[in-house]
């Protein structure tokens, strides 16, 4: 019989299973489920992948976007063919009764091999028959073969002539009759989804993204809603089914909000609320670039400006640009630390609905999003809810059960609605608009399951890093391979900072252009000047710069004044309440400087080194604080989440441009705010910090200055006609020279903090013009030509210390980076190790651990609150409430601090088998029986950890 026979009313056997419901014992024909996931791909290809993404495939397959599109849904139907072998169809007893008796008959030796490696090793015969050139490791049958063995999450490694070898194949996956079905299936498949030829190749890039799209497919085709009314009135043949899965495919991808679509073109004035004009840089940029780009295509571009002067803005309309002429469609937008993404979100959420599309997801992703209430609490407005068509989104919901399932995922019957579906474990990376930590994105290029879908998530947007400077070596090296890749997708990428050297933009430019396959640029500066912006596209590497011109008008128009003094110090920790605190230490100059806001009101930031330099602050400021409590506030990461993400809110939105500012206030804080946080205060306190950081907070100090021209937003003793300024405490010893405290070389490299130390006196002379003054300054002591290491014996050997440390963070950065694109031979390259999202490291060192404060009452109960009202939730399957009180009472801490846990600090047993939970520890404090074993809290080898309501965590070391 041949295919087109096999498709008709008693065909082909449609007896065999491909997906099974335990709760009502129903069964699914596999064959219906290939075609669906066939079907869901095709669909897929025309509604949520990019031109720029179907270009990036065709090429890789050197065919026709049409014959692409065939093969894609093709090997996408194929992904689950290893079902079809003894070892899975008999693993359900109720499921295997369906089995003719041929089937039965030939089984031969029942061997176990997880049918995501069986697909690849049936796969590659299969494909060889059908023309794909079986060989080497990149030779199309081997590389397609790996797409269907990599749809559970890894690529695994095929020997051709060993494990996937006819012999061995026949030997483990069933006899003549199950080899005879399986190539039945392959060619009635190849001719339903309309494939002429095979290819003649099959690049890196294009095997990548033909992955990710089957494991998107064969997500949405294996929700329980999807498949069972299927099973429950089957379809008679495989030709009806397929007519019916086509456009049960449009339909559910158009409900989940996977479908592109683009923004309307509106005015600059309404795209971003609030701004009555672009200023110079954007103005540039929205008359140079898309000449540029429509010319060259694709590119990456770098933008730099001063603190606060609306680098945001131009990234998006630069990402309009591209996505207009590139063949892309969205944004992904980077950041380095949650509390910068919190606030991003809410910026790119206003941009998008701000051109009023009828739907328009935009998501955020990060480890605690979903304890975000600006994007849990998100509601549709009456236009969009036509579009639901469930209750109303939980980020929770199914997540338990999603998670523990593993491979086979059944979505229950709850799971509706695109805004549950995009935001459900790794989807929402693959919204059209996306707000996340670069460290999500670093996992694309980090050998951890499902990294072909975060690629696929990625490519076919245009990805905004901000703050590309502020990564260490470690997460930078990643970074840089992230780029290579991108530039292979053709994907445009906006770099943004406000202190970035030369060298480090050139850096990143070359890593891009060198994965779009420009080479020889070893000797080429790719400096984009400052303020300003550069292009480089990817088809030539040539740098267009921003115009002389423009660039003079914006540095003009940006251009104000700022003072740096140094107040030189004594650090001393707190220490036993009650210890007096002498002139001249860090605490009595933090209060001294503080006092203007004290007596006469406004709103002051203190940023400390260290969380614990936080706490002793805030608890000294405490002691002669007169004013109203809630006027003094204490924000760093050691609290519980959802007490931080409160607290951080309340503090964007009071000290926001147009927010209610409170009269007076002072935030005691870590370096939380360095980075993305659109906030001005009236006065700054800052430990020594290094000069890129100490910029970066300079950029809050009367930032709305020029906006609030006219308005009476400033206390009495405000200024206007003085700079403002900042104010560094300057550790000291006895002999006036810099003593850094212990535990401040950990947060920065100890060279950096001398070298800013040296420069400060300079600084403190004279007034600081930004930006002007800026990037000769951070040259000075980020740059590669800083001369500061000749200066001394001393910071020689710390820039020695500090070189190495950066060269060991490097290499042990590079041991689980992805190769290049170009330098991928086996697609199992990309998944030489087999890491978790967990294990996997985008920072230097051990991954912090979850540390959950609770309380133990009188009768050894464990609580979440101190009046014993909320016990801790111990039960088999947590429900989306469960999950969201536990995670919102979590903190971090390093893994250092709890790596002696004894039995009392082990959570329920129940949590052991939730992922999100599995690493968590508790901290219960005890009732308190003597004072003095209540102040010392839980003890985890040498290190004490006590949870207190107002500070923190707090933690001390037993020598």
């Amino acid at each position: 019989m041949g295919a087109v026979e096999d498709a008709r009313y008693g065909g082909v056997d449609l007896c065999p299973w491909g997906k099974f419901d335990r709760a009502t014992l129903m069964a699914y024909s596999l064959l219906f489920h290939l075609i669906d996931v066939g079907a869901v791909a095709a669909v897929l290809w025309d509604r949520f992948l990019t031109p720029s993404q179907r270009n990036v495939i065709s090429a890789g397959f050197e065919v026709p976007q049409e014959q692409a599109r065939s093969l894609v849904s093709f090997l996408a139907a194929m992904h689950d063919i290893g079902k079809l072998i003894p070892n899975f169809q008999f693993c359900e007893p109720s499921a295997r009764i369906r089995l003719g008796d041929d089937l039965l008959a030939d089984t031969g030796p029942v061997v176990n091999v997880p049918h995501a490696r069986a697909s690849m090793h049936a796969g590659l015969r299969l494909l060889g028959e059908l023309g794909f050139a079986v060989g080497g490791n990149d030779s199309p049958a081997v590389r397609a073969a790996q797409c269907l063995g990599g749809h559970h999450g890894r690529f695994l490694q095929l020997d051709v002539d060993g494990a996937a070898s006819g012999r061995r194949a026949q030997a483990a996956l069933g006899g003549s009759v199950w080899q005879d079905l399986r190539r039945r299936y392959t060619r009635l498949l190849w001719h339903l989804f309309g494939v002429d030829e095979a290819p003649g190749r099959m690049s890196a890039e294009a095997a990548v993204l033909i992955t990710g799209l089957t494991m998107v497919a064969d997500r949405v085709a294996s929700q329980r809603r999807y498949w069972v009314p299927n099973a429950h009135t089957p379809s008679f043949a495989a030709a009806e089914h397929y007519s019916h899965a086509r456009q049960q495919a449009e339909e559910e991808v158009e409900r989940l909000g996977l479908a592109r679509f683009v923004l309307d073109q509106v005015p600059f004035t309404i795209a971003h609320p609030g701004l009555k004009v672009p200023n110079a840089l954007q103005s540039s940029v929205m008359e140079e670039l898309p000449r540029l780009v429509a010319e060259r295509g694709s590119g990456i571009v770098v933008v730099t400006d001063a603190m606060g002067a609306g680098k945001s803005v131009t990234a998006l309309e630069m990402a309009r640009i591209f996505n207009e002429h590139c063949g892309t469609q969205g944004v992904t937008w980077l950041l380095p630390a949650t509390a910068a993404a919190d606030q991003a979100y809410e910026v790119l959420d206003r941009y998008v609905r701000a051109h009023q599309p009828e739907y328009a997801p935009v998501t955020l992703v990060h480890h605690h999003s979903d304890l975000n209430e600006a994007y849990t609490n998100r509601r549709l407005s009456p236009a969009d809810t036509s579009v639901l068509d469930g209750p109303a989104d939980d980020p929770f919901a199914n997540e338990q059960d999603d998670l523990l399932a593993g491979d086979e995922t059944e979505y229950g019957p709850g799971t509706a609605g695109p805004d549950r579906w995009l935001r459900g474990r790794d989807h929402a990376l693959l919204a059209q608009y996306t707000v996340t930590t670069t460290d999500q994105a670093q996992m694309a290029v980090l050998p951890v399951r499902h990294s072909a879908l975060r690629m696929l998530a990625l490519s076919g947007k245009t990805v905004v890093i901000d703050e590309a400077h502020a990564l260490d070596p470690f997460s930078q090296l990643q970074l840089l391979r992230l780029l290579n890749w991108l530039g292979a997708l053709n994907s445009p990428v906006v770099l943004l900072s406000a202190t970035m050297p030369a060298s480090t933009s050139t850096e990143l430019v070359r890593a891009y252009l060198s994965g779009a396959g420009r080479t020889g640029l070893h000797s080429v500066s790719f400096t984009p000047g400052y303020p300003g912006w550069l292009f480089a596209d990817a088809a030539t590497a040539t740098a267009h710069h921003m115009s002389e011109p423009a660039q003079s008008e914006q540095r003009a128009a940006q251009r104000r004044t700022a003072r740096i003094r140094i107040r030189p110090v004594t650090y001393r920790r707190l220490g036993q309440a009650g210890r007096s605190v002498e002139a001249g230490e860090r605490l009595a100059v933090i209060a001294d400087v503080l006092q203007p806001v004290i007596r006469y009101g406004g709103c002051a930031v203190v940023t400390c080194a260290t969380v614990a330099d936080a706490q002793d602050a805030y608890e000294y400021l405490r002691r002669i604080w007169t004013g109203p409590p809630h006027d003094l506030v204490l924000v760093h990461s050691r609290v519980r989440e959802r007490r931080r993400q409160n607290t951080l809110g309340n503090l964007r939105h009071e000290l926001g441009p147009v927010g209610p500012r409170p009269a007076r206030r002072i935030f005691v804080t870590t370096s939380l705010l360095d980075v993305s946080l659109d906030i001005d205060v009236d006065l700054m306190v800052s430990d020594l910090a290094s000069l890129a950081r100490l910029l970066q907070r300079l950029g809050r100090l009367g930032r709305f200055a020029r906006r609030w021209t006219g308005q009476d937003r400033r206390p009495a003793w405000w200024d206007r006609d003085t700079s403002p300024t900042l104010t560094v405490l300057h550790p000291v010893n006895s002999r006036g020279a810099t003593a850094l405290p212990p535990g401040w070389g950990t947060v920065e490299p100890s060279v950096t903090l001398h070298e800013t130390a040296r420069l400060l006196p300079d600084l403190e002379k004279e007034l600081l013009v930004v930006p002007d003054d800026v990037q000769p300054l951070v040259e000075q002591v980020h740059g590669v030509t800083s001369g500061f290491a000749a200066e001394t014996m001393r910071l020689q050997q710390l820039a020695a210390a500090h070189q190495t440390r950066t060269s060991r963070q490097q290499q042990l950065s590079a041991i689980h980076l992805i190769p290049p694109p170009k330098r991928v031979s086996s697609l199992a390259d990309l998944h030489r190790q087999h890491l978790t999202t967990t294990q996997a490291a985008t920072r230097p060192g051990v991954q912090p651990r979850r540390l959950l404060p609770c309380y133990r009452g009188p009768d050894g109960t464990l609580t979440l609150d101190a009046a014993g009202l909320l016990p801790l939730p111990d039960q088999k399957h947590l429900s989306p409430r469960h999950l969201r009180s536990i995670l919102e009472h979590t903190l971090p801490v390093p893994a250092a601090w709890v790596a002696r846990a004894s039995v009392p600090h082990q959570p329920p047993a129940s949590w052991k088998q939730h992922p999100l939970l599995a690493d968590t520890l508790l901290l219960p404090t005890e009732p308190v029986t003597r004072k003095s074993e209540h102040e010392k809290g839980q003890c985890f080898g040498h290190h004490w950890l006590r949870m207190d309501e107002e500070l923190g965590l707090l933690h001390h070391k037993q020598q």
